[in-house]
Order: C-alpha cells, then sequence, then structure tokens
C-alpha cells in the first residue's frame, strides 16, 4: 500500500467511527439489534477495504500466471506474487508453464517437462554445461517442434534439457530475442513481434 492508500483508509476508518457512533447514539434503545447491525456492516466495510487494498495479491493468487492477448502479435503477462513472469506455451501439442528469466540464454526445459512433450530423456546425450545459481549442470540438445504462445507461433526452435534438478522450465532470451519488443511496467510484461 502507498501513502496515499493507507490515508485514505485512515480516512475511511474515521467516516466509519463517526457514521457509526451517531448510528449507536441515535438507536441507544434497542443496543442489542443495533451492535448486530453494526458488526455486519463493520465485516463488509473491511471486507471491502481488503479487496480493493489486496487487490494485485488476490488476482496473482487466483490467475498466477494471467495471460492477455493484445491481438496479431502481442501477448501480456501478469507478475506473480513471487515475482516472477510466467507464460503457459503450447510446446509439440502440450501445455508446459515456464518461468521468464533474462537471466538465461536459452529455452530449457526440465527432465519431467521434455518428457511431457515426447522427448526420452534417458536417451539424451547431456554433453553440454550450463552455469546456474546452484553450480554447474550437465545439459542436452533438443529442437522444439511448434511453439505457441498465444496466437504466436514458432517452428524448431533450439533448446536445451536440463540434466539437473530444476523447479520450473524457462524461457531465456533466446526466445525473447524473437520478440521486436518487451517492456515491463509494473506488474505487467507486455512481448511484441
Amino acid at each position: 500500500m502507498t501513502t496515499d492508500d493507507k490515508a485514505y483508509a485512515f480516512y475511511l476508518i474515521l467516516l466509519l467511527v463517526v457514521v457509526g457512533s451517531s448510528f449507536l447514539f441515535s438507536r441507544r434503545g434497542n443496543l442489542s439489534q443495533t451492535v448486530q447491525q453494526a458488526l455486519i456492516w463493520v465485516l463488509i466495510f473491511v471486507g471491502v477495504i481488503i479487496a480493493y487494498g489486496f487487490g494485485d495479491v488476490l488476482k496473482s493468487q487466483l490467475f498466477p500466471s494471467s495471460f492477455v492477448q493484445n491481438g496479431t502479435g502481442s501477448v501480456t503477462l501478469t507478475r506473480a506474487n513471487d515475482g516472477h513472469f510466467y507464460a503457459t506455451l503450447d510446446v509439440n501439442g502440450r501445455d508446459i508453464e515456464f518461468v521468464i528469466d533474462t537471466g538465461a540464454t536459452a529455452i530449457v526445459l526440465t527432465k519431467n517437462d521434455a518428457q511431457q512433450i515426447g522427448i526420452d530423456t534417458e536417451n539424451l546425450n547431456y554433453l553440454g554445461y550450463a552455469q546456474t545459481a546452484n553450480g554447474t549442470v550437465s545439459t542436452a540438445y533438443v529442437t522444439l517442434g511448434a511453439v505457441k504462445l498465444g496466437d504466436i507461433l514458432d517452428y524448431d526452435l533450439p533448446a536445451s534439457v536440463n540434466g539437473g534438478a530444476l523447479s520450473n522450465s524457462l524461457l531465456g532470451m533466446d526466445y525473447l530475442n524473437l520478440f521486436s519488443e518487451f517492456k515491463i511496467n509494473g506488474r505487467l510484461l507486455t512481448l511484441t513481434r
């Protein structure tokens, strides 16, 4: 919450106290029913403030990989609650969730995601190496037949399968460089062809 949001919330709480006090004073004859009704209104008021104040958090929890197609060749992703951008791409006919990673060079698949799109990970040659935050891992080079993000379709994209432990597949700069522009504006990442 910004300072303005906090000031606005304080103003609303103060207004609620004043209105609530005058309401209780005017209905002091039937106090138990008045208190019950006042508590209901307080709960409604608090619920509205929580929904307003934490709208972005609620949206990211309900729709963690929010995706908006902006028209042909442009998509917008919403930052998830953990601070990352996620995108679900159709790879060889299967939906695979990726983390957008500007620190990664290539498209990197977890072994599990590679198996889901039909790659036999047991018979790959893990001849490449990648430096990660957890150290050096072996990688195997593969080609992805069809990769689709919204209505943006690419064929025969080079990628690698991570030979070590990786929690999510990564969309690195090799993929992002296929776009003429990618920009972050607050909680939104827009990719444009």
